[in-house]
């Protein structure tokens, strides 16, 4: 398959048979790395990393993956580019372009990295957008998949605030890798009707299912894997606390929760999470609440159930393996990954 130049925005742009190929190169990657195999096939390319929204493992993931294929990476906070301030988003992609071989952007409206797609020649990664979370949702299927040893039949289910990026790219993936999908969060939250009709049709094709529902009783003997989300996501009001901590609270996951599950169901998380009180936030819900745990409770998340930093680990390799197969550049020759030499 030829990835070469191509952007990656959404989990929707691209096939089952494409996200496959993506995931199996995920995994040869992270048998690289395990093994201490030198894979820098990119010493000459640099990238740009830009972020509106900080973020611990989106950077990581981006800076080490780039590392790790020989690659120089400028990282580019939120006071670092004057992208949208003093220079419109076409010029910043058109700069960057002759600079760098590849840009990530991690920010707010789906607009902006579609924007900047259309004007860099080079290809955009889409490291988190108020619509979607696409690399999270390739690490998520690359841990399941790890886990369960396979994909096809299992069902997901995303349990609270189901309207968010992460669960719209986890449908999306869900529906394409042929995974039953269900949404259990209060009818305020749900997803949105447009990411729904997208999504039933690809899951129609693959025989599986989306399912939207308020319901925590759903979940019962039913889910392989649950999933879930801080309450409230960085940039929004931290006003909402209360009103979101009131819809939610029912959603919280907990060993109950679980225990409605399949027996052998896991716990994902895309990070952080408020599972104890070890984090200034935390400690303000709790001042102002009285709440302990929020999503989840630190009961699950440190169980044998949570599989939460396998999540985290592969972010990286997969990130890795959209980043390669952007950049690599097939009509240059015939030699294989395994073929072309490190630098």
């Amino acid at each position: 398959m030829n990835f070469y130049g191509r952007d990656f925005l959404r989990i929707l742009d691209f096939s089952e048979e494409e996200l496959k190929y993506m995931l199996a190169m995920a995994r040869k990657f992270k048998e690289m790395k395990k093994a201490k195999q030198n894979h820098k096939y990119f010493p000459e390319k640099n990238i740009a990393i830009l972020f509106e929204k900080t973020s611990t493992r989106t950077r990581c993931s981006f800076e080490v993956a780039g590392y790790d294929l020989g690659m120089g990476v400028t990282y580019l906070d939120p006071t670092g580019s004057q992208m949208g301030h003093k220079e419109s988003i076409a010029d910043t992609a058109r700069v960057l372009a002759r600079l760098y071989d590849g840009i990530e952007y991690r920010g707010f409206d789906q607009k902006i990295v579609d924007e900047l797609a259309e004007y860099a020649d080079v290809p955009v990664w889409n490291g988190l957008t108020d619509e979607c979370h696409p690399t999270q949702a390739l690490g998520d299927f690359m841990t399941i998949e790890e886990h369960f040893g396979h994909l096809k039949g299992l069902t997901l289910a995303f349990v609270g605030d189901t309207r968010n990026n992460v669960a719209n790219s986890l449908m999306a993936m869900s529906a394409k890798m042929g995974v039953n999908f269900i949404a259990c969060g209060p009818v305020g939250l749900r997803p949105s009707d447009e990411i729904i009709a997208k999504c039933q049709p690809i899951a129609e094709k693959n025989d599986c299912t989306i399912t939207v529902t308020d319901d925590i009783s759903i979940l019962d003997g039913r889910a392989d894997a649950i999933y879930t989300d801080v309450w409230l996501s960085l940039g929004e009001d931290s006003e909402k606390w209360g009103e979101r901590i009131e819809l939610l609270k029912p959603y919280q996951v907990n060993m109950d929760l679980m225990q409605r599950a399949k027996d052998t169901a896991v716990f994902l998380h895309c990070l952080p999470s408020f599972h104890d009180l070890n984090t200034s936030i935390a400690r303000d819900v709790k001042e102002k609440y009285g709440l302990d745990e929020m999503e989840v409770t630190n009961e699950v998340f440190e169980s044998d159930k949570s599989i939460v930093f396998e999540q985290a680990e592969n972010r990286m390799h997969t990130i890795k393996s959209v980043m390669f197969l952007t950049l690599w550049d097939p009509s240059l020759g015939k030699k294989s990954l395994s073929e072309k030499k490190p630098g």
